[in-house]
């Protein structure tokens, strides 16, 4: 059940649809045109609407209040065109640098890399995945890289931004769902919840060493792009739109503390949302925190070997300690990163202004960083 704790988002964000007009000279709220979204149904279509699941985790806006809030990204939709077709190599064959930030997903044995810097022109990769259909998405305006089982259909990208993050939509309903909630907000799939999977954001040399098997997402999407150049800017090294204090929209909310771009590893629970500083984690290894009053005890422990991290609920107060590249938990040791025997929490990386815009109410975890991605 999905519950929330906001009847409207103007009063928090404290930014009316009015003052979000100018800065994308078209329209700025509402829903898209019926005859756009009843079309999109005719060209696309898809034999049933994508897998959801319980959510067990609060929101803390209405769906349609971020709807009405959604702005048009003034590239129309399925402007940014999603890869439905993606063809792929052996890690150990693709051209890729050392360092170049890639997507890395694991479903039913099978590893896939995918290159930030191919979706940040496409947002959306429809694929199968140990034979699973599942999308693989990215956000660049927000730094979030998700996934999602998809079903009999497809998603692309309806050419909307809320709080900044990339709204899809389902290419069997045509309904809306904004990427870093996983919820729908508009169409016949609103208050639905996607069900979604890990995506870890690594670089293509720790990748490759984890999961020499993997395959790699090539250059042959079906589209003229130039792939190695980033529209926004660059991560290695940081500049451009990634380093800089301002985003190009207003967030739904603003934190007093914390550069907007840092990054944080943010998870949802039935308590309250939480986010912990990447860079920190990345640092210390294990980092402790409580959600909601203070009653739910969460922890985050890092994966060095792919510069990441994973949360887990610790209602019990487990101790868990490094142990050379592992953990000791409760004194036993050798424990991967990933595998603490801990109820595991869906975690993903996210640039702290635009977790702080959806979730005003989380609790942070750590010392506040620089702008990056964790390293």
């Amino acid at each position: 059940m999905k519950r929330t704790r906001r009847a409207a988002l103007v009063g928090i964000a404290g930014v009316g649809a009015a003052s979000l007009a100018g800065c994308l000279g078209g329209r700025a709220t509402g829903t898209a045109d019926r005859s756009d979204r009843e079309s999109s149904e005719e060209e696309s279509g898809g034999d049933g609407p994508p897998p959801t699941v319980d959510a067990d985790y609060l929101l803390a806006y209405e769906a349609g209040a971020l709807a009405s809030e959604s702005l048009d990204g003034g590239v129309g939709k399925d402007g940014i065109p999603s890869v439905d077709d993606p063809t792929f190599e052996p890690i150990s064959e693709a051209d890729l640098a050392d360092d170049e930030p890639v997507f890395g997903v694991v479903r039913g044995g099978e590893a896939k890399a995918y290159p930030r810097r191919i979706l940040s022109h496409h947002e959306i990769v429809n694929d199968e995945v140990g034979g699973e259909p599942v999308a693989v998405t990215y956000c660049p305006l927000t730094g979030t890289a998700q996934g999602f089982r998809r079903g009999d259909t497809t998603f692309g990208v309806s050419g909307r931004l809320v709080n900044s993050n990339l709204v899809m939509y389902d290419r069997a309903t045509d309904s809306w769902w904004p990427q870093m909630l996983a919820a729908g907000v508009d169409g016949p799939m609103t208050g639905e919840t996607l069900d979604e999977f890990r995506v870890v954001w690594t670089t293509a040399s720790e990748w490759a060493a984890r999961r020499p098997d993997s395959l790699a997402m090539t250059e042959e999407t079906g589209y003229v792009r130039r792939y190695d150049s980033d529209p926004y800017g660059s991560y290695a090294p940081l500049n451009g739109y990634y380093s800089r204090d301002g985003t190009m929209f207003p967030p739904l909310a603003s934190a007093e503390e914390g550069h907007p771009k840092s990054v944080v590893l943010g998870a949802r629970t039935d308590a309250g949302a939480v986010a912990f500083d990447k860079a920190t984690l990345l640092s210390e290894r294990v980092l402790t925190g409580t959600v909601g009053d203070g009653d739910a005890s969460v922890l985050a422990v890092a994966d060095p070997g792919l510069s990441t991290g994973y949360v887990y609920r610790n209602p019990n107060g487990a101790v868990v300690e490094p142990d050379d590249d592992g953990y000791r938990v409760d004194g036993e040791g050798g424990v991967a990163a990933a595998d603490l025997p801990l109820e595991r929490v869906l975690a993903f990386d996210a640039m702290w202004f635009a977790w702080f815009g959806f979730y005003p109410d989380t609790a942070f975890v750590g010392e506040h960083t620089g702008a990056g991605y964790g390293r």
